[in-house]
């Protein structure tokens, strides 16, 4: 047996043990992934009834795709982040700054260059198909 191969007091060799560390890892980061989303899901049951109307198919479109991002709550409100855990893309409610619309955003992150001057964020009153349309292409870009 090579030092890395022997096992200790506990009976599981040096890999074992680092498998079952890496295990432990993936385990926390679901459940932070579970809880994040919850966190989320519970942020758009809280919100006013035209508010909401827009974040459900919102949460719906980007969940449902394939853009790669986790939701977790941002500043108590819906956003999606990359692998890297920073925000591409996130909901403000209306309701919470007593706007006059929603408002989906894009961080830095977000690939939605175009030449020297682009919309980062883009007031929302109602969500139908064009809406979707547009968000969907908007993500698509972004990620």
């Amino acid at each position: 047996m090579t030092e890395q191969q022997s096992s200790t007091k506990s009976g599981f060799s040096a890999e074992e043990r680092a498998a079952m560390k890496e295990r432990a890892k993936e385990l926390k980061a679901a459940a932070n992934r579970e809880e994040a989303l919850q966190g989320v899901v519970d942020a758009i049951a809280d919100m006013e009834d035209a508010d909401r109307a827009i974040a459900e198919p919102l949460h719906e479109l980007i969940m449902g795709g394939d853009y790669g991002l986790a939701a977790k709550t941002w500043y108590g409100m819906p956003a999606y982040v990359g692998a890297d855990g920073k925000a591409v893309v996130f909901f403000q409610a209306a309701a919470k700054f007593k706007a006059r619309y929603a408002t989906l955003g894009f961080n830095d992150s977000a690939k939605l260059d175009d030449g020297e001057m682009w919309p980062t964020a883009f007031g929302i009153t109602a969500w139908n198909d064009a809406v979707a349309k547009r968000v969907t292409e908007l993500l698509a870009r972004a990620v």
